[in-house]
C-alpha cells in the first residue's frame, strides 16, 4: 500500500505544473485549492452516501470506489 500511494504522490506531483488540457489532475491544479476542495467535498458526500447504501444491501465495491475517489481528491 505504501508503495501504491508513493507512486500516486509522484504522478500527481508531476502532473500539477502541465498544461491544463493533458490530465484531469492538471486541469484540477490550474483551477486552484478552491476546485480542489469543492472535490473533496464531493467525494466526501459521495463516499458518505455509498456507506449508506451498503448498510441498505447494496454491493460494498462501490464504497471501495467512491473511498478511494476521496484520497486521491484529498
Amino acid at each position: 500500500m505504501r508503495d501504491t500511494l508513493a507512486r500516486l504522490e509522484h504522478t500527481i506531483a508531476q502532473r500539477s505544473n502541465a498544461a491544463p488540457d493533458s490530465s484531469y489532475v492538471a486541469s484540477l491544479f490550474a483551477k486552484g485549492r478552491g476546485k480542489i476542495a469543492q472535490k473533496v467535498g464531493e467525494e466526501a458526500t459521495e463516499t458518505v452516501m455509498a456507506a449508506k447504501e451498503v448498510d441498505h444491501g447494496c454491493d460494498a465495491s462501490k464504497l471501495v470506489y467512491e473511498v478511494a475517489d476521496l484520497w486521491f481528491h484529498s
